[in-house]
């Protein structure tokens, strides 16, 4: 199994209701794109964040379903929606399990 961790840091404050949103679209991701085991993302409370305001932790079967994930149409989608609301920066990080 492989764990991806994603971190990410806006250029400007978001709105609840923009966040609450982000979380929606990514959550669903589950519904629409195979390999994907469990997926969790919310809104950092940590003062130690250096910024950065939401995390995902997603859980797929192997590698193949981790490269297969990332051009996915659905995930393009919420990349894009990442970069209209600001996305300054992130970081990435995936190990084996």
């Amino acid at each position: 199994m492989i764990e991806h961790i994603v971190l990410i840091r806006f250029k400007n404050e978001l709105s609840n209701a923009q966040l609450d949103e982000l979380i929606q679209k990514t959550l669903s991701l589950k519904d629409y794109i195979p390999g994907i085991i469990d997926i969790q993302q919310g809104r950092n409370f940590s003062t130690r964040s250096k910024g950065y305001e939401i995390a995902l932790t997603a859980r797929f079967t192997d590698r193949a379903a981790l490269e297969n994930y990332l051009p996915h149409p659905k995930h393009q989608e919420i990349l894009a929606s990442l970069k209209e609301l600001g996305l300054e920066d992130t970081i990435v990080v995936d190990f084996e399990i």
